[in-house]
């Protein structure tokens, strides 16, 4: 079992940057892979970006491809998500997730743990 702690999410005016973090407990981090969701306000929750165990895959939703980048380090048990670029439309509530499949997930079915979220304001 691991769980899960997002943090770094704020106001930011649109065109600004943020980093979110995701610290994982427990010694089997390395062993899930990890995504990124999102859930703006009346809205479902959605996809943003995925990444393999090791790091070396890492898959985007086409709403974030060229402005987010999703990262690890397994040493620190943590996930990072780098946004640049943000706009008001990247308003939502950011939660991690961790998965024991092996192949590229982008569904929220194929996740087994998720943090409570954490809350990113872009203003105009």
């Amino acid at each position: 079992q691991v769980q899960l702690v997002e943090s770094g999410g704020r106001l930011v005016q649109a065109g600004g940057s943020l980093r979110l973090s995701c610290a994982a407990s427990g010694r089997t981090f390395s062993s899930y892979a990890m995504g990124w969701f999102r859930q703006a306000p009346g809205e479902e929750r959605e996809f943003v970006a995925f990444i393999d165990w090791s790091g070396e895959d890492t898959y985007y939703a086409d709403s974030v491809k060229g402005r987010f980048t999703i990262s690890r380090d397994n040493n620190k048990n943590t996930l990072y998500l780098q946004m640049n670029s943000l706009k008001p439309e990247d308003t939502a509530v950011y939660h991690c997730a961790a998965s024991r499949r092996v192949a590229r997930v982008t569904r929220e079915g194929d996740y087994d743990y998720w943090g409570q979220g954490t809350q990113v304001t872009v203003s105009s």
